[in-house]
């Protein structure tokens, strides 16, 4: 198989991950658990059969790649017998005549097949270490080829810990894909591609996926399929760690979060953020509680977002640690993929108004001061007439001058050129289905905050590297910066 071993694993990988999720007690977690989420029903759908015919229609969707590459391999055989056999899978895949043996026997196949992935990992990662190792070794031979006087031991050393690093890799490559004829591995593969099939139409079988719901999400723009999803989730995150620094927000991380705005919301930002009040005035620690009521489950859908970007590619996340992939808990229906973009921006510009305040407070010097308010809810707070007369102090205090370090950040903006309309990191829905070949990947774990505590811990958010604008300032005034921002672009 040679170096189609690491596209043929990460193949593997994938129907072995669609396998543990049709499961018995991965469905029940589906049903029981991530379909009746806040965040799911808030920003997906709260009609049960639509969301799962959403999630139907995404496993036969991934059953579709898996059997698609199985395909190809197919027609990289020798064999004849393996070409074409798209055409083989249409015609068994109607009558789902399969065997009670192949049931009984996939979960042996896999584990098989996932034995000979893990090697291939290993080996994957021990290729990276030796050429690592023939790098130093070449750079230490032209060093002491044009030094003078003694040579010392260092090339020798080099030279042994370059034989043994090829010959742990030889031992790999032995025991991994790479040695296996590909027919071999073939075999197995059809077989997994018809228990994927018999197994979609046993659990999902009475699920039409082709059926629309009117007024579902079906009949709104969704992020992922305007390549939006991880981009709305940097937002999120960005949040999420000013709110754990409002007691001392960097300039930049403000100014970061401003310029990632997408356009629409930083035009609502503008006609909301004048007639944005509080009843009575607040406390950081009450600002905070009212954000995190819509944080403790905003977040986590960021950072599934997150997470399914940062495992997607050519070998995957796991090729790159040397370990097989294990499955996630993280579905597409838990991102932000299916999510309604309207709603999402409502609730990040809700956000952002609370934010705001919170920022004014501090810029004001009334950090943990205030009365106990017994107002509740940012949205109806935030919903009040413009000639109301609202009762909180830090709204109706005199605002507050520019200060030197807000003049020089507004002259610094003026003259930046805008790079780029979106975010720098590329959107996993945007990606076309494929395998890429890339470097070592960056591990997914660091966009799991902790979440539970009122004050809220910084989280691992994606790098924009755009700037921002400081919300320290007072309404009028920052509503002059958006106005000046814009103008420049």
């Amino acid at each position: 198989m040679s170096i189609l071993a690491f596209e043929v694993a990460n193949t593997i990988v994938k129907a072995s991950n669609l396998m543990q999720f049709l499961s018995k007690r991965s469905m029940r977690h589906l049903k029981e658990v991530v379909l009746p989420s806040e965040g799911v029903q808030r920003l997906v759908s709260t009609d049960m059969d639509e969301l799962l015919r959403i999630v139907v229609a995404d496993k036969r969707e991934e059953l579709k790649i898996f059997v698609g590459e199985v395909v190809r391999f197919g027609n990289h055989c020798r064999d004849p017998q393996w070409h074409n056999l798209d055409l083989y899978f249409e015609k068994h895949s109607r009558g789902l005549t399969f065997q009670k043996r192949l049931e009984e026997e996939a979960d042996t196949v896999m584990q098989q097949l996932m034995t000979l992935v893990q090697y291939t990992a290993e080996l994957y990662h021990e290729l990276g270490m030796l050429d690592r190792y023939e790098q130093d070794y070449q750079h230490k031979r032209l060093e002491d080829a044009i030094s003078v006087g003694p040579k010392g031991g260092g090339l020798a050393i080099l030279r042994s810990e370059l034989k043994n690093q090829k010959k742990q890799v030889r031992n790999l490559k032995k025991k991994s894909l790479w040695s296996r004829s590909l027919e071999e591995v073939m075999e197995k593969l059809v077989d997994i591609v018809h228990f994927l099939h018999l197994e979609i139409h046993n659990t999902f079988g009475t699920v039409d996926s082709d059926t629309p719901v009117n007024g579902s999400v079906s009949d709104h723009r969704r992020l992922g399929p305007a390549g939006l999803a991880l981009h709305y989730a940097n937002i999120v995150m960005q949040i999420d760690a000013l709110v754990g620094k409002s007691s001392n927000m960097p300039p930049s991380i403000r100014d970061a979060l401003y310029q990632n705005l997408p356009p629409s919301i930083k035009s609502a930002l503008r006609s909301k953020i004048q007639s944005f009040h509080v009843k009575e005035e607040l406390t950081d620690t009450e600002i905070k509680t009212e954000m995190e009521k819509t944080l403790q489950w905003l977040v986590p859908i960021a950072t599934n977002t997150a997470k399914a970007h940062h495992g997607f590619g050519w070998v995957g996340e796991w090729a790159g640690t040397g370990k097989a992939a294990v499955q996630t808990d993280v579905i597409q229906i838990a991102t932000f993929h299916h999510a309604d973009k309207e709603k999402t921006e409502a609730f990040i510009l809700e956000q952002i108004l609370w934010l705001q305040h919170l920022a004014s407070r501090s810029q004001h010097g009334t950090n943990g001061v205030g009365v106990r308010s017994t107002t509740k809810s940012p949205t109806s707070s935030s919903t009040h007439k413009p000639n109301q007369q609202p009762n909180d102090k830090a709204t109706n205090a005199p605002s507050p001058i520019l200060t030197e370090k807000d003049q020089e950040m507004l002259q610094n903006m003026s003259k930046k050129k805008r790079a780029s309309r979106i975010s720098k990191s590329q959107d996993f829905d945007s990606v076309k289905t494929g395998l890429r070949k890339h470097n070592r990947l960056s591990k997914s774990g660091s966009y799991s905050p902790t979440r539970g505590s009122k004050e809220l811990a910084p989280v691992t958010r994606l790098s924009s590297g755009l700037p921002v604008i400081d919300f320290g300032i007072d309404k009028k005034k920052a509503l002059d910066v958006i106005d000046r921002v814009d103008t420049v672009r």
